[in-house]
């Protein structure tokens, strides 16, 4: 079952910036698009690169390493050398806190 945990506040993660933060064995990149805060897991599915290094350009995340993107909305493998997808996490935002949804 889901457990939710606080992880992050607001404030610390400014619009187009990412976080990473740890949350038992996991390694998540909070990543604030347009105002909203989307959370991943921090490693490209092509060759395991920290994805919190890239670039956050728009929607998409890049890896640092050989340049593959992600969609952080929805985890997506937006272009090579990735072809799966990230692990999403769902997000809640309450009074200022972050909030994800693990198991």
């Amino acid at each position: 079952m889901p457990q939710l945990v606080t992880v992050a506040q607001q404030d610390e993660i400014p619009v187009g910036s990412v976080k990473v933060v740890d949350v038992g064995e996991l390694r998540i990149a909070l990543c604030n698009y347009d105002g909203t805060v989307y959370a991943i897991d921090d490693e490209c599915t092509h060759d395991r690169g920290p994805l919190d290094q890239g670039e956050l350009i728009g929607s998409e995340i890049e890896c640092p390493r050989h340049g593959a993107r992600f969609d952080v909305t929805n985890g997506h493998a937006t272009r090579l050398p990735a072809i799966r997808p990230v692990r999403t996490y769902p997000v809640r935002v309450e009074n200022g806190s972050i909030a994800l949804e693990v198991d």
